[in-house]
């Protein structure tokens, strides 16, 4: 994850809820975080999807529930606007690559992911990246240096 002044986050963490469930592991289940679908009406308790129940089912209901955690939500989603994506060894055999932002993920809190478009198609966020380059702006000489 790239932080620039604080503004950029992690999209692994984005649900419709704001909260994700964390749970430990068992003997038989890996721990995990689990995305907070819905609050019981009745007492207030957080929903998970259970998929192998195919229904909701409460958090404390899990042996190995620990705890709730904030996630983001999206408030707005803006176009790229021009805006670049630059990796210095993300590209083939560990080259440099550049990539299109294809919009912005704009959190409740005002905090932005790019979400990046490759050439084939495929869409990711951009956590990783080493820059990022407004529009009309070139790399330097020094961001085109082979990784060391």
């Amino acid at each position: 994850m790239i932080q620039n002044n604080g503004f950029v986050s992690s999209i692994h963490y984005f649900n419709r809820t704001g909260w994700v469930a964390i749970f430990t592991g068992t003997e038989t289940e890996t721990g995990r975080t689990v995305h907070v679908e819905a609050w019981d009406p009745v007492t207030g308790t957080a929903l998970v999807v259970d998929s192998q129940r195919g229904a909701m089912r409460r958090v404390d209901d899990y042996p190995d529930f620990s705890h709730l955690e904030r996630a983001d939500q999206v408030a707005a989603v803006l176009p790229g606007g021009g805006w670049r994506v630059y990796w210095k060894d993300e590209g083939p055999g560990g080259t440099p690559l550049t990539e299109q932002v294809l919009a912005w993920l704009i959190t409740e809190k005002g905090g932005a992911t790019a979400i990046t478009v490759d050439a084939t198609g495929y869409v990711d966020a951009a956590d990783s990246a080493d820059r990022f380059l407004a529009p009309g702006e070139d790399l330097t000489a020094t961001d085109q240096q082979p990784p060391s």
